[in-house]
């Protein structure tokens, strides 16, 4: 059958169309991104503006059409950190769900972390042992770790790079101190996290999703082989925090010049870059590696396991 995902996150309305069977790997077919960045839309009181909620309605909408146009048999449809956290949250789920014609899955932070560790974890198989998992997004940054599918500990904090840039690094480009401001900040948000994490085995491997820290990965990492031929991406901690008062320098316009930073991303980077490299020393991190796959695949990985176990009982 063939299912579509459609992510509707703090940065984008994303939506991933794949032929999937049961026990099967998807195959994507369309992939098909709005650039939104509802960070921008929140007001003083929390809530997404009106013009928000028309821009997050349009691109749903023209998701909708597109899923409709490659003849999805399913649609599953998922809202993350910006939707789930926004004051007037509950209207705009409500106007999503009218645009979609169907409910939205609203998924907590600890959920969303889990989809995606199941993503990486099939992308790394079982032989990969214990992993440890960052991914950043525009609202929030989620952590995982475990030895199984399902991770043993998993934790969701606001430090979304989009959050991060609209609360402390406004200006363009940002100074030094608005930059150490956020450091100070990501530390102390981490501590917890990072204390919670301490008492899990050694990880075997660190690895990072999302668009973020693959943007990061092509400007400050170095590629290595991989399984089957396909190539790795490693990103240093120690290349990253070298990067980052270069990135703080230079104007979001040309950041986007560098390798690997993509328009849509210009503007987040700076914050990506900071809370990643917070996130990899609190936890004592020196390198990571970097997974294709993240929630969108985990997501369909997660409702292929559920056809596979219904296929068998019926036979």
């Amino acid at each position: 059958m063939r299912l579509g995902v459609l992510d509707i996150g703090s940065n984008t309305v994303h939506l991933l169309v794949a032929d999937v069977r049961p026990g099967g790997r998807p195959l994507a077919t369309t992939s098909q991104r709005t650039v939104l960045r509802l960070m921008r839309y929140l007001a003083d009181d929390g809530s997404i503006s009106e013009e928000g909620v028309t821009a997050l309605v349009a691109a749903v909408t023209e998701a909708r059409e597109v899923a409709a146009a490659e003849r999805v048999d399913e649609l599953l449809a998922t809202a993350t950190s910006a939707v789930r956290e926004a004051a007037n949250g509950p209207e705009v789920i409500a106007l999503v769900e009218a645009a979609l014609g169907q409910p939205l899955q609203v998924l907590g932070g600890e959920t969303e972390a889990r989809y995606t560790f199941l993503a990486v974890r099939r992308w790394f198989g079982w032989a990969a042992g214990q992993i440890l998992l960052f991914d950043i997004g525009g609202g929030s940054l989620e952590l995982a770790a475990g030895a199984d599918e399902l991770p043993e500990a998993a934790a969701s904090v606001p430090l979304g790079a989009g959050r991060m840039t609209v609360q402390f690094l406004p200006d363009d480009p940002p100074g030094e101190e608005a930059v150490d401001r956020l450091r100070r900040h990501a530390r102390a948000t981490l501590a917890p996290v990072a204390e919670s994490f301490a008492s899990l085995p050694r990880p075997d491997h660190v690895v990072g999703s999302s668009k973020a820290i693959r943007s990061l990965a092509k400007l400050v990492g170095y590629p290595v082989p991989g399984w089957s031929g396909i190539e790795r991406m490693l990103l240093p901690r120690a290349a990253l925090g070298s990067w980052i008062p270069r990135l703080a320098r230079i104007p979001a316009s040309a950041r986007q010049e560098l390798p690997g930073i993509t328009p849509d991303r210009t503007f987040q980077i700076v914050a990506g870059a900071v809370v990643l490299h917070e996130a990899m020393r609190a936890l004592d991190v020196d390198e990571l590696e970097v997974s294709p796959w993240a929630l969108r695949e985990g997501v369909l990985l997660r409702y292929i396991e559920s056809l596979s176990w219904s296929a068998a009982a019926d036979r």
